[in-house]
């Protein structure tokens, strides 16, 4: 998405960056090129091409929120020079673009605000707290939480995520966003790991690390916007979710 796309379409979904610490720290300066140049790209093609685009942003724009749960009218939190940043200034500085394009241009914009999502297909070594959870369960290695464990996320099955986002790119045309999308549900790391060693029978042990720089200490989303204009809201919860996500990483373990 940092090159030119020369396509003819009517709806644009933009979804590209990496989403999992561990990946988007990688490389940070790539990674902001995705945000940055990949918006900018895509605004491009939209205007040219007289496309509706969704812009997929992301719960992290409230970095470390003081409000809480997190509605869309907070401003956030967020350290602009930290390890973060990257992915927190990047989807922040993209949301800026399409907001600009949409007020300078007429691009017909949607943005969404994506809270940590989880289910099948998932890459295993993604870093992220759901698959980092189960793939060590699996494999009886020792779960890793970092920090105390009582900081809290909100998750989200991707079934739920889907749905959300093609109701927000076929919503009315005067409704830009943005709106949460992510299951309200909130869950400590520790609540997080025992249901999986529940569901997994895994007889793990937690180990606890330090905690990463900047890692939110809570995030939950207010979904009373969506739920107004998409007569949206997630169906399947934390337990039902994992029990459908564990055996695609089971496939992994064998």
């Amino acid at each position: 998405m940092t090159k030119e796309l020369l396509v003819e379409v009517d709806q644009i979904y933009n979804l590209a960056c990496p989403a999992s610490p561990v990946h988007y720290q990688y490389n940070p300066v790539k990674t902001m090129k995705t945000s940055v140049l990949g918006a900018i790209n895509m605004l491009g093609l939209a205007k040219r091409v007289k496309a509706r685009i969704l812009q997929a942003s992301t719960s992290e724009v409230y970095g470390d929120p003081n409000i809480h749960p997190q509605p869309e009218t907070y401003w956030g939190n967020v350290n602009p020079i930290g390890i973060r940043s990257c992915y927190d200034e990047g989807k922040r500085a993209a949301e800026t673009l399409f907001f600009d394009y949409h007020r300078q241009n007429g691009i017909d914009i949607k943005v969404i605000r994506i809270f940590n999502t989880y289910g099948p297909y998932m890459n295993p070594n993604d870093g992220r707290v759901v698959s980092n959870f189960i793939m060590q369960a699996l494999k009886g290695e020792d779960i890793t939480i970092y920090g105390d464990g009582t900081q809290t996320r909100s998750f989200c099955y991707v079934d739920d995520l889907v749905e959300g986002m093609i109701r927000m790119m076929n919503s009315r045309d005067d409704f830009t966003g943005p709106v949460n999308l992510g299951n309200p549900g909130e869950f400590t790391m520790l609540e997080l790991a025992n249901k999986v060693l529940a569901l997994t029978g895994s007889k793990s042990k937690i180990v606890y690390r330090p905690l990463p720089q900047d890692d939110p200490t809570q995030r939950k989303p207010e979904i009373a916007l969506v739920k107004k204009e998409l007569d949206w809201e997630p169906v399947v919860d934390l337990d039902e979710g994992l029990k459908r996500t564990i055996p695609y990483f089971e496939r992994f373990c064998k």
